[in-house]
């Protein structure tokens, strides 16, 4: 959780490189993904992060145009 908590955390800057590896770890197993979004929903000072959360997730699971 702690990793996945300093994960969420990171500037919306993150590198193209690590959003990518975050959505193919996303893709990859689930129970990462159930994880990932329990951490951004417990961060309600900071909005963006569930939004960002939500969108890899989104394009992990190929719901993105």
């Amino acid at each position: 959780m702690d990793v996945i908590y300093r994960t969420m955390k990171r500037k919306a800057s993150t590198s193209h490189d690590e959003a990518e590896g975050t959505i193919r770890e996303l893709r990859k197993c689930p129970e990462f993904a159930a994880e990932y979004l329990r951490a951004a929903l417990e961060d309600a000072d900071e909005p963006r992060v569930l939004l960002i959360a939500l969108r890899r997730i989104a394009k992990a699971l190929c719901f993105e145009n």
